[in-house]
């Protein structure tokens, strides 16, 4: 099978040296390890202090792990909201978390503009009772980044609310300050280039005190994956029940690589790749950039309006070797979507653009 090179936004093509890493587990029965055992504690360890380090967390965090981003919505909300939550919502995603409060029968407040459009902090106003602010860093549906200083400030105007951030599509890049918020969380497959089947939730002290209070209340906080429980495994670097042991196990190896690297340098790079495709989508005849303002176009999901049906693209391009996501929902064969994660090289973006000039004509 000749090789294939993914841009796509999740799953996303594998991080440069996991095979590496991969056989090594291998090679280690890593898989085959009991999560009670001193070997699994170090390497949950590991996997901490690595993280630490990446995203310059401070004192009072925990990192914890469950099957998937998509569960911490769950978990955020039965942990920390009695009554009332507010969500910015832009895109699918930051719209099914607010569903997830509504299900589990909370009063799930939200503040919604048009796909393609970000957030005016000066013109925004969180309702009053809520006790958590959800937001998404970067909407993998629709390429809108909530600029980090804006975040930064959403906490500073609303100190007693808890702010979880949702930094699935935009993880390992951003620069967020964890002394300004109060959780933040991604899920493995995206721009750390892992297979999929694990979520990280980086969570202060501050929500696990308002779990154990609502808790003391006799409010249902969940079960074997209640904040309280997965904190108190998490002290001794063990989890409830047995975790994806091969998924953490590659995530500190590959977090451990980009430390390596830099992730100044990581930035970067992202940054330049990303100036890249929206410059070619700006003068290339047939794409149209979806978000409109430069200051919320994300740098990790870059989405494009098509003037043809972008399924007949995406099919070329596949056929060469190249593979790139389709619009999300309504908009599949109106869009198209180029994830530019940490583990697409330069030359690897320029191979890319290069043949979606070399196709269009071909459509």
């Amino acid at each position: 099978m000749s090789k294939k090179i993914f841009y796509t936004p999740g799953p996303s093509g594998l991080y440069p040296g996991l095979e590496k890493h991969l056989q090594k587990a291998l090679e280690e029965h890593i898989p085959s390890i009991s999560h009670r055992s001193n070997h699994f504690r170090g390497i949950y360890q590991d996997t901490f202090e690595t993280l630490k380090s990446l995203f310059n967390i401070p004192q009072g965090f925990a990192v914890l792990f469950t099957g998937s981003a998509t569960e911490i919505w769950e978990r955020i909300i039965m942990s920390c909201v009695e009554e009332h939550s507010f969500h910015l919502v832009n895109g699918s995603f930051s719209q099914k978390f607010h569903e997830t409060a509504q299900q589990l029968r909370k009063n799930a407040h939200k503040i919604e503009v048009p796909m393609g459009e970000g957030f005016e902090l000066n013109t925004l106003e969180v309702f009053y009772k809520s006790e958590l602010i959800a937001l998404t860093h970067n909407e993998t549906s629709t390429g809108v980044s909530m600029p980090t200083e804006d975040i930064h400030r959403l906490k500073e105007m609303n100190p007693n609310k808890l702010l979880a951030v949702d930094m699935v599509s935009s993880a390992p890049y951003p620069q967020l300050d964890f002394n300004k918020i109060d959780m933040a969380f991604f899920s493995v497959q995206k721009g750390f280039g892992l297979p999929a089947g694990l979520g990280v939730w980086i969570v202060h002290e501050r929500c696990l005190a308002k779990s154990e209070k609502l808790s003391n209340a006799g409010f249902i906080t969940g079960t074997y994956h209640r904040l309280s429980t997965l904190w108190n495994f998490f002290e001794k670097f063990q989890t409830p029940e047995t975790p994806n042991v091969l998924g953490i196990y590659l995530l500190q190896k590959v977090a451990a690589d980009m430390l390596k690297k830099g992730i100044k340098q990581i930035r970067k790079e992202t940054d330049e790749k990303a100036k890249m495709l929206y410059e070619f989508l700006e003068q290339e005849e047939g794409f149209d950039i979806f978000v409109k303002n430069p200051a919320h176009r994300s740098s990790t999901v870059i989405i494009a309006n098509t003037g043809f049906q972008s399924s007949k693209l995406i099919q070329k391009l596949s056929e060469k070797g190249f593979e790139i996501g389709s619009g999300y929902g309504e908009n599949k064969d109106r869009q198209i979507r180029i994830a530019n994660f940490p583990g697409t090289s330069q030359a690897e973006m320029e191979k890319l653009l290069d043949a979606m000039k070399k196709l269009r004509g071909s459509i």
